[in-house]
């Protein structure tokens, strides 16, 4: 099952180790449709009408790895909702378009009225901010 991830999930990212024995695909970006808040030590991804291209990976998850994805992101306290969207695969090199794949993501569910937006991408050095 592929899994979108654009914060701290992504390699790097303090939550990454939840992602041991999962496959990386790629860097990806989502289509123009979202925007990204900072919640502060962890980014919130939303649709949004004014929204632009989240940059962030692809990976591919087992089931059971779903699940812990699924406590990780608070799914069950509905801070985030499990949602399946299309995303563009990136070539390693050049970054040009391969493909588009349809695959999960967790969508931030709470108000983002009072966060800062972050444009297209989470930046590794907040998470130690």
């Amino acid at each position: 099952m592929p899994v979108f991830v654009y914060g701290t999930l992504m390699e790097g990212g303090c939550r990454h180790s939840y992602m041991t024995g999962s496959r990386f695909l790629g860097r990806a970006q989502t289509m123009p449709e979202y925007r990204l808040f900072n919640c502060g030590s962890y980014p919130a991804m939303v649709r949004s009408s004014e929204g632009v291209a989240i940059q962030g990976e692809l990976w591919e998850v087992s089931a059971d790895c779903l699940s812990v994805l699924d406590e990780v992101e608070g799914v069950s306290e509905q801070l985030y909702a499990r949602e399946a969207i299309d995303v563009t695969l990136l070539s390693p090199g050049d970054g040009e378009a391969l493909s588009l794949v349809r695959a999960w993501t967790y969508l931030y569910v709470r108000s983002t009225q009072s966060m800062a937006d972050l444009g297209d991408h989470w930046r590794h050095e907040l998470e130690n901010a």
